[in-house]
């Protein structure tokens, strides 16, 4: 069928308009990019921010399920007093906690070591005002707690959803890409269906259907058979499944990396499942979005202000020395670096699991709750960003690179209002496995990131810079990021609730069904702050804590 419009590049562009003849093979002219007519030059490049509506998640079962806990929360039995809970952590498990410990009642205290909020989404400005940020922070449509918060705190118009697509590059021709497109008027699972049968360029049919067969287990047999994949890793999984290894190489691979950054050959396939599990049960659950600039302000900074709002207080450059036990075992304080002490009458560590390790009292040791935790680690990962001094052809939109060292990548002057640029391209890249790579010099990795570059962008982008240069950059390296989702550490995670009477944990890496994530942190704060209110809300409480000066002996809290 012919186009029918003068011109279809431009129109599918400037209109949205789905050209029945448009290729599936999307290679660079057929980005985002508008060229105006009568000139060929590089400032006639225009490259276009198609942001697009916000998908109806309201009605969802995850959503729904999401909004009774955040309201199981607000309408709890309101304790005899405010409890002051001490927090270490101000990512996003403790802000989440300090959130919803204000919806129940309660004052939370949130200390964060740093002068900056979020975490391991944290995020920095440099002396010209450009942001740069731990890493590239995509919101899911399947974050169900997440776009809940974004709902309750009035913020989600600072969401910029994408269209629902998945973007691969092509391994094996430079500067070509392949979509997954979604059809918007199918729902799960057919849509993502017809997005993989539609896609011919990485799957053979013979090795789609055996894929399809492969993943049939998953889908009989739901969230239990998914939990019992956590002693494979993904390559183990395929084998004992017979699904064709090129199917490693053109998905598992991109999507092991994305997801834990770290290949297929480590990674539980418990972790692609869940996720498989949520883009294929949930119509929306793949669509993703770009927040529209720095997190620690546009996202961390608004809970920030609605429970202090309400009563709580938050301390930064408050790093967390050691956690005081008074003689019963129970928490009797955190002293900080500075010497100081901050008590409260219960205490909630959302640091992620690495530094906790180090912090908890010789005496928890041997409890199994702490022992098996003890086993759980970070992985290394690092985020990359390259300020170009020319507009590349790029899309609007997160790009899976398949390449040996970048997860995924997107060009932030294109796809996030607080870092548009109509001239320059701001490139942010997962540099990922980073193992061998974190104790490189930056140069060096610079270095790799251009070769791969030229790669995904050949007639734009060469590794000695004869093409577009590089204005500047940033390397933030984490070399210890998330946990690391191999086989077995699902049975190591603790539950949000200790054997400690008046102590809690949140983060990503405690048991909760999103894995290590922005939802899944956000989500274990919800958590920790449910287990509080079931433990204390409808208690008789003692006397409220005092600080260390003024301390005296006073009954210890039980739980109910």
């Amino acid at each position: 069928m012919p186009c029918t419009r003068i011109c279809s590049q431009e129109c599918a562009v400037l209109h949205n308009h789905r050209c029945p003849v448009r290729q599936k093979s999307l290679a660079f002219q057929h980005s985002r990019a508008a060229v105006l007519r009568g000139s060929n030059s590089r400032r006639s490049l225009r490259v276009l921010a198609v942001d697009y509506p916000a998908p109806q998640l309201e009605t969802s079962a995850p959503f729904l399920q999401a909004a009774a806990l955040s309201a199981k929360l607000r309408e709890a039995p309101r304790p005899e007093r405010p409890l002051q809970i001490v927090i270490a952590g101000a990512g996003l498990a403790g802000l989440s906690t300090a959130k919803y410990l204000t919806d129940a009642g309660h004052e939370p205290i949130l200390l964060e070591a740093r002068d900056v909020l979020g975490g391991k989404v944290a995020a920095w400005k440099d002396e010209d005002g450009d942001i740069y940020e731990t890493g590239l922070h995509i919101f899911f449509g399947a974050y169900p707690n997440v776009q809940n918060l974004f709902s309750e705190l009035q913020i989600q118009d600072r969401l910029q959803w994408k269209e629902h697509s998945m973007i691969f590059a092509s391994r094996d021709i430079p500067g070509q890409f392949s979509r997954f497109d979604f059809p918007q008027w199918l729902p799960a699972p057919f849509n993502g269906i017809l997005a993989i049968l539609r896609n011919n360029d990485m799957l053979t049919w013979p090795e789609k259907i055996k894929f399809a067969l492969g993943l049939l287990p998953a889908i009989i047999f739901g969230q239990r058979y998914v939990e019992e994949q956590d002693d494979k890793t993904v390559t183990e999984w395929m084998r004992k499944q017979g699904v064709p290894e090129r199917v490693n190489d053109e998905v598992f691979i991109a999507m092991a990396k994305a997801l834990n950054f770290i290949n297929p050959d480590e990674l539980s396939m418990q972790c692609i499942l869940i996720a498989l599990n949520r883009f294929l049960q949930e119509t929306h659950g793949s669509k993703m979005a770009f927040l529209d600039g720095s997190p620690p302000e546009r996202l961390c900074q608004p809970i920030v202000d609605y429970f202090v709002g309400r009563g709580g207080q938050l301390r930064t450059k408050s790093r967390l020395q050691k956690v005081l036990l008074g003689s019963g075992g129970d928490v009797e304080g955190f002293q900080l670096a500075d010497g100081s002490t901050v008590t409260g009458d219960l205490y909630v560590s959302a640091m992620p699991v690495d530094p906790l390790k180090k912090l908890l009292p010789a005496s928890w040791a041997q409890m199994p709750y702490f022992s098996k935790m003890s086993q759980l680690k970070g992985v290394p990962v690092i985020n990359i960003h390259i300020w170009f001094d020319r507009k590349l052809t790029t899309v609007d939109h997160l790009l899976f690179s398949r390449s040996d060292l970048l997860s995924v990548y997107a060009d932030m002057s294109t796809c996030c209002k607080g870092m548009a640029s109509d001239t320059m391209s701001m490139l942010e890249l997962v540099f990922a496995p980073a193992e061998k790579w974190i104790n490189r010099s930056d140069q060096d990795i610079i270095d790799a990131t251009m070769t791969e570059l030229e790669r995904l962008f050949p007639t734009e982008v060469a590794a000695d810079q004869s093409k577009a240069k590089i204005r500047k950059y940033k390397v933030i390296k984490t070399p210890l990021s998330v946990y690391k989702t191999v086989p077995g550490c699902e049975l190591l995670r603790p539950t949000q609730r200790s054997p400690i009477p008046n102590f809690y944990l949140a983060g990503d890496f405690t048991k909760q069904r999103y894995l290590a994530s922005m939802e899944g942190a956000v989500f274990s704060g919800k958590l920790a702050a449910e287990a509080i209110v079931e433990d204390w809300n409808a208690k008789s409480l003692p006397a409220p804590a005092q600080s260390a000066a003024q301390k005296q002996e006073e009954p210890v809290l039980q739980k109910a």
